[in-house]
């Protein structure tokens, strides 16, 4: 006789096997080795949403402070600082951390301590983070989903908005003149801050020295004030800031610029300064969508899109073909294709751009040479060229993970499994229905394709308990177990009797997690009752490794005669019994 003598091995046409003290699981067979012991489905599934989830920083030096742990974590980032030394984060459940250099208190965490260790915001914790701008003392404005603002760092020149020059060592909200407005954009300069409201308000504070807050004057502005004149009766939908100059795009696709524009990189064909907004001539009847600014240079993208591009061009950021300077709007050629995402940053002299088949460019300061042409990159995304490319190498904007709603067909099909919107076919088992689809059990499974009619609309199974029945089919959609260890025994049943090698496998892995003294040789029956030559080993070494324990134990005591006989013979073979 073999397992058929324990009531309990029957497999899952009358029980469910022997219970161990293995969690739920659910394997992916990619080879024969065993998973690790005790990982649970909830484990495993959190770490493939991690894996999906987890943002590519390590482009970024500074990342290399982190841990894997911590980085499969990070759902938002940037990376900021005169050098790129500075790095904030947020965790899939809203946590914020930072690390780095921590010049002039820019991390907020209360003092000027550098850390190589991440440290955690309290004061931003659990508020999701909208968007973040920095400038380069640096300070940080940060804006969150409610619309609060928050800043902190350098404040030489006002530019937290806090009526102060005192630096800012704790992110503090901004609330003066921005109560009961809900901020949707942030934008930094050098040494002043920019928002823009939902009902396209534009508010400005800091360094004035050429009129980069749009009040007319010179003077430095402590709190946060609205940008009037010609804005009075817009509404913005977009703002960027320069090193000491300011943009805005309305509703209609006018830009508006003011502030420094020795290098001409407010494009109104000249290099006077601008105290307050002024549009943009030149542009007359071109719609534009989005504004970039680089350190002084500057980037739109028309709703057609394309480029245009003025200001400084030292490194060939103007893409233009030539190192000159441009004070008007000039056409920058990307391929012939349509571009959808435009790229450049404050601190950099370097521009870059996607387009609407995904190919990435970049152009301009390239690591200290010059590229005076869009230059097509290996890229996936414009933030890698900022990473790589530009110095220092920081980031352009906040990144954050990009929602993606596209299923694949594996995807797909363990989605539709017991959806009883879609099935054709329900399986009755022990009373309860699971829903399939007929035709994909014909494809997965030959038992199937034999026992199968068209007109079959409910088939009632009786061999098997629910629990194996149920794990059984969804198998069929996803090509993984799902069922406690000691449930497995009774798919491994099913997978003998169905000739299904390959869900065998996964059973004896399954199986193995949930292995302890107490049902070791109940394990041991059942994978020689099933012909499970993989698991009978394993098992086998377990009660050897585990001996003196093992033999204590009632399944030991119970044991089949014939089984206790091959088991004593096996084990003397291998030298168990010396002392």
């Amino acid at each position: 006789m073999r397992g058929d003598a324990f009531p309990c091995l029957t497999g899952g046409r009358t029980s469910r096997g022997p219970r161990g003290r293995g969690t739920q699981a659910q394997i992916h067979m990619e080879d024969e080795s065993p998973p690790p012991q005790g990982v649970g489905v909830k484990v495993l599934e959190a770490t493939l949403l991690s894996a999906l989830k987890m943002l590519d920083v390590g482009k970024w030096p500074i990342f290399s402070l982190c841990s894997q742990e911590e980085l499969k974590l990070i759902r938002q980032a940037c990376v900021f600082g005169n050098a790129g030394n500075e790095v904030l984060y947020a965790t899939e459940n809203d946590e914020v951390f930072v690390l780095g250099m921590n010049c002039s208190g820019c991390l907020g965490t209360g003092d000027m301590q550098s850390t190589i260790e991440p440290r955690r915001l309290d004061t931003l914790c659990g508020k999701k983070i909208a968007c973040l701008s920095y400038g380069s003392g640096p300070h940080v404005v940060l804006a969150t989903e409610e619309g609060e603002v928050y800043t902190w760092g350098h404040n030489a020149y006002s530019q937290l908005g806090n009526g102060t020059t005192n630096h800012g060592f704790i992110p503090c909200q901004v609330s003066t003149n921005l109560v009961n407005k809900k901020v949707i954009e942030v934008a930094c300069g050098s040494h002043h801050s920019m928002v823009l409201t939902s009902d396209g308000e534009v508010y400005t504070w800091g360094y004035n020295n050429s009129g980069q807050v749009g009040s007319g004057s010179t003077a430095n502005q402590p709190i946060p004030r609205r940008v009037t004149n010609c804005l009075q009766n817009k509404i913005v939908v977009n703002i960027a800031c320069g090193q000491m100059c300011s943009m805005a795009v309305v509703e209609n696709g006018e830009v508006y610029v003011w502030g420094y524009n020795g290098n001409g990189q407010l494009g109104l064909g000249s290099s006077g300064n601008q105290p307050t907004p002024c549009r943009i001539a030149a542009l007359q009847g071109i719609r534009v969508q989005r504004v970039a600014c680089g350190y002084a240079h500057t980037l739109v993208l028309t709703d057609e899109g394309q480029i245009y591009a003025w200001g400084a061009n030292s490194y060939g950021q103007l893409g233009t073909g030539n190192k000159s300077n441009q004070s008007y709007p000039t056409t920058v050629m990307v391929d012939k294709d349509r571009v959808t995402e435009i790229a450049a940053c404050h601190s950099a002299h370097t521009s870059a751009a996607k387009t609407q088949s995904g190919q990435v460019y970049m152009w301009g300061q390239c690591r200290g040479q010059s590229v005076i042409l869009p230059h097509l990159t290996h890229f996936a995304c414009t933030d890698d060229v900022f990473a790589c490319f530009a110095t220092p190498a920081v980031m352009w904007r906040l990144l954050s993970v990009e929602p993606d709603d596209h299923l694949t067909v594996a995807q797909s099909l363990k989605k539709e499994f017991d959806n009883p919107e879609t099935a054709d076919l329900k399986v009755l088992v022990d009373g309860k229905y699971i829903h399939v689809h007929k035709v994909l059990l014909k494809i997965r499974c030959e038992r199937f394709r034999s026992i199968l009619n068209n007109d079959d609309e409910i088939i009632e199974m009786s061999e098997f308990s629910y629990p194996v029945y149920r794990a059984f089919l969804e198998y069929l959609y996803t090509d993984n177990i799902r069922l406690p260890p000691e449930d497995a025994i009774g798919l491994l049943d099913l997978a003998t009797l169905y000739r299904e090698n390959r869900l065998k496998k996964l059973c004896q892995q399954t199986i193995k997690q949930g292995i302890c003294e107490e049902n070791a040789i109940a394990l041991l029956s059942a994978a020689v009752k099933y012909e499970a030559q993989d698991l009978e080993e394993f098992c086998f070494r377990f009660c050897i490794n585990h001996l003196t324990v093992v033999t204590q134990t009632q399944g030991f005591a119970e044991m089949d005669h014939d089984l206790l006989k091959n088991f004593i013979s096996k084990a003397s073979r291998v030298g168990a019994f010396r002392n």
